[in-house]
This record gives C-alpha cells, sequence and structure tokens, in this order.
C-alpha cells in the first residue's frame, strides 16, 4: 500500500478541524516506521520534543534577538522542562503532561539499557498502559490504527511489530501527541499577560491580554 493513497480512507473517519492533524500524522508514522528496535523509540521521542519547541515557540512572546531560550545547554532545554512549562502555561492537560513524562522515561530507558528491550517489556509495557488507554478515546487513533496495521502487514522486511507487540501502540501515540501539539501550534497566537513591568509606568495594563 502507498502511504500517500491512504487520504480519502483516512479524511472519511475525520472531521474536517483535524485533518491537518491526520496530514502531520501521517508523516510521523511514516518516519517511525523507517526505524527499528531501539531507533524508533529515540526518533519518536525526538520528534515529541521538537513538537514541544514549536508549540511552546508559539506560545511565547518572539525574541528580541536569536532564539535560545529552549537550546539544549539551558535550563529550559531538557525534555522534563518543556514538558512542566507547557503545563504551567496550560497548553496541555494533566494526562497530556503524564504521557509526555512517561514517554520521557520510556526513552531514557531504551537509551541507557545495554541489553536489548523491547516495547512490550514489563517496565515499559506498565509505564505506557493508561497513555495508551487515554489515546486511544482520540479521534485520530482508530482510522491511523486501521492503516497503520494495513502498512505494518504489507512490510515483509519489517518483522519489528511481531518482536515488539507494543511498538503499533507506541507509533500511534508518539503521532496523535505530535500531529496535535504542531496542530494546535499553527492555531496558537503569543500568551499576553495581563500586564507587564515598565520604568515610565511601573506597571502597564495590555488591553490585548490573552483571557
Amino acid at each position: 500500500m502507498n502511504w500517500a493513497d491512504t487520504d480519502t480512507a483516512l479524511e472519511s473517519f475525520l472531521p474536517d478541524w483535524i485533518e491537518t492533524a491526520a496530514e502531520e500524522a501521517r508523516s510521523v508514522a511514516l518516519g517511525m516506521l523507517r526505524e527499528r528496535g531501539r531507533g524508533a523509540v529515540l526518533v519518536g521521542v525526538a520528534r515529541l520534543d521538537t513538537a514541544l519547541d514549536v508549540l511552546l515557540k508559539a506560545a511565547l512572546a518572539p525574541p528580541r534577538g536569536s532564539e535560545t531560550l529552549l537550546h539544549a545547554d539551558r535550563p529550559l532545554g531538557s525534555l522534563g522542562a518543556k514538558i512542566a512549562l507547557a503545563a504551567r502555561l496550560g497548553l496541555i492537560d494533566p494526562a497530556v503532561e503524564q504521557s509526555l513524562h512517561n514517554l520521557r522515561h520510556v526513552r531514557n530507558g531504551f537509551a541507557h539499557s545495554t541489553a536489548p528491550v523491547r516495547l512490550a517489556d514489563p517496565p515499559y509495557r506498565d509505564r505506557l498502559r493508561d497513555s495508551v488507554a487515554q489515546a486511544c478515546r482520540n479521534p485520530l487513533w482508530q482510522p491511523m490504527q486501521t492503516i497503520l496495521e494495513q502498512h505494518m502487514a504489507e512490510q515483509t522486511g519489517c518483522p519489528d511489530a511481531e518482536h515488539d507487540p507494543g511498538l503499533q501502540s507506541f507509533v500511534l501515540l508518539i503521532t496523535i501527541l505530535v500531529a496535535f501539539l504542531e496542530t494546535a501550534a499553527r492555531l496558537l497566537s503569543p500568551i499576553r499577560p495581563s500586564l507587564s513591568l515598565t520604568f515610565e509606568e511601573g506597571i502597564s495594563r495590555s488591553i490585548n491580554a490573552t483571557q
């Protein structure tokens, strides 16, 4: 099956307002399916990290100089810090926040393990169980699952789904999170506080504050 040919099949399941997210989901899933085993986990969570960057930059006022706030060597450069900031700004709910942290822990486990590891292994399966259960309720899950199953079944040279039964759910979870984080970023305007500090007025109130 040509992945590009799934547009009509996918859109028949989805309302118009998430077509952009669906398009992003296809790109993310395809990129992850090119990887194998440990690589799929590392690439998937790296893609999630990038999506959080995009969301936070959309929510924050643009920098006056070069963008360094979220660089890896800065306090807000780690994935954990980005998740915490997105939650404190109200950009993600507690369930999404916890799922992002769970994926961060799985990434760390895979990155630091010297032994063969699988997403179906109890420590990782148990950590992601609640996140997967909640993500299943997202309107993008079922159509993406159908397409992903068809795609995997036709990849005779890609046995990882058989060796690691947790791979499909992991790919779907990452896909949905990235798709909606980046779609939200496109719809978001920078957050404007109701007041700011100035030398001239001391406290300046904004008429365009974010409600």
